[in-house]
């Protein structure tokens, strides 16, 4: 019998014990233990029910083109509890100069498609609409890993950087659009620029071939009740006596043969082992047994969010713009990085008298707000609601969710450091690594990082596997 050790219990290290799982059941001779420090498996996917509305403490959906993690949900039989974005009201806004802008037709995350909706939008310069003219007209290039600021100011100006790059990707990755790498974080806009030059011609060829081909989808999707109907329906398909909570694991030691995993009241040993915890404690568990992949592990870096649910009656609802809600870029001057009307955003998240307001803070510049107390940060949170929305009410209900150092960020060279990562790995046939440290940060890329590492150690303990997903970003 070959034992596996699977230490976090994020989706990730939920996803490899359902591989191993599977296998278990197929009658291979296999087991495995999952550890978790906290008392709740899923990590950053947790839901609340709240005076009849969901409340999402992590991430609320996942990207619908992404297809394998609907596949995923379907497998674990709650295929019937997805629910798509509500598309047809879906409007972003930019907050300038005090003012909410909305995002004009035909853009697609920053790219141009239609010309007239951005030549009237008053969200851009002159100088910016001549620069969007003018990319029509780029040549085709292959370019070194640059930082995503880099690419789209050749492309459309900094002014486009400032307001719609900035904001976007730190309410998605919490970082820096000067720091994340394009060959990480956007890789699709590597390949247009390669292949067609323009990234607005580029973009425009993929929605006409979709379009074309009746594959339009929902941006999003979601659970009925909720991110955390996942980690629950999940968590029933695995073999409980497996499954330990509120155990951390305190250090990790290699023999030719074995893995010994210690925690604070025992050793066991293991035949293989899938770290699925975060890269600076992959990199703590491992200084020992492996301190070339350690270091390496060590350089991935780590930013923290916040994130404030805030519950309304109809006198807050009814008055709120439409969409999906709102992007503040840094030059406004905020703590807010974003706010989603997730009452908008999805069915069945709260009654039809409710506002459901989610709002974000942290990332790379604001580390700092972590620290603040509960009644500081929801001041500031509502002094920032009322100063861009005008919501003076008082909120029925609050929550606030704090994440350390729970998002990865992929900084120019990334893809190379990852290529490192795994040559390191290869000399180990008995370790994988996953989570959102490596091949992408959403939950379709966490549950395929899982799978493949399950995948990837049972061969390397010498047992034939289901046929392992290649990684997509």
């Amino acid at each position: 019998m070959k034992r596996i050790a699977i230490i976090g219990g994020g989706i990730s290290g939920l996803s490899a014990a359902f591989a191993i799982e599977k296998q278990k059941r197929s009658g291979l001779p296999v087991e495995y233990v999952l550890y978790e420090a906290s008392g709740q498996f899923g990590g950053v996917l947790r839901t609340e029910k709240v005076d009849g509305c969901i409340v999402e403490a992590g991430p609320d959906s996942f990207l619908t083109e992404k297809s394998w993690a609907a596949d995923f949900c379907r497998e674990i039989g709650i295929g019937d509890q997805l629910i798509s974005s509500n598309d047809a009201e879906r409007k972003t806004y930019i907050l300038v100069n005090g003012r909410l802008l909305p995002l004009p037709d035909g853009l697609m995350f920053m790219v141009p498609t239609e010309i007239l909706p951005v030549v009237f939008s008053p969200l851009f310069s002159l100088h910016t609409k001549l620069c969007m003219a003018r990319e029509w007209f780029s040549a085709p290039r292959n370019s070194p890993d640059e930082s995503v600021a880099q690419m789209v100011e050749r492309h459309y100006g900094a002014e486009m950087v400032e307001r719609l790059a900035e904001p976007l990707l730190s309410g998605v990755y919490g970082g820096e659009a000067s720091q994340l790498g394009v060959r990480s974080v956007l890789p699709r806009f590597a390949e247009m620029e390669s292949q067609y030059g323009s990234l607005g011609k580029a973009m425009l060829a993929a929605r006409k071939k979709s379009i074309a081909s009746g594959l339009a989808k929902p941006i999003f999707t979601s659970l009925k009740n909720g991110m955390q109907q996942l980690v629950d329906a999940l968590s029933l398909q695995l073999d409980q006596r497996s499954l330990r909570a509120k155990t951390s694991v305190t250090a990790l030691q290699r023999t030719e043969s074995a893995w010994s995993v210690s925690t604070p009241n025992r050793s066991e040993n293991f035949d293989g082992v899938i770290l699925a915890s975060p890269a600076p404690n992959a990199s703590s568990l491992l200084h020992d047994a492996a301190p070339a992949l350690s270091q390496k592990l060590g350089d991935i870096a780590y930013t923290s969010s916040i994130t404030v649910a805030l519950g309304y009656g109809n006198e807050v609802r009814s008055p709120l713009p439409p969409g999906f809600g709102f992007l503040v870029p840094r030059s406004e001057g905020k703590s807010l990085l974003a706010a989603t009307f997730v009452h908008n955003k999805f069915p069945f998240r709260a009654p039809g008298d409710r506002a459901l307001i989610r709002c974000f803070l942290g990332g790379a510049r604001q580390e700092q707000t972590l620290e603040m107390p509960d009644e500081k940060i929801l001041s500031r949170v509502r002094d920032e609601l009322r100063q861009i929305l005008g919501i003076s009410a008082e909120p029925i209900f609050t929550r606030i969710y704090r994440w350390k150092s729970a998002m990865a960020q992929y900084n120019v060279g990334h893809v190379e450091r990852v290529q490192r990562i795994d040559a390191l790995c290869s000399q180990i046939p008995t370790l994988a690594l996953a989570g959102n440290a490596y091949r992408g940060i959403g939950i379709p890329d966490c549950i395929r990082s899982g799978e493949n590492a399950a995948a990837r150690v049972l061969a390397g303990v010498g047992i034939a596997s289901v046929e392992q997903k290649t990684s997509a970003s």
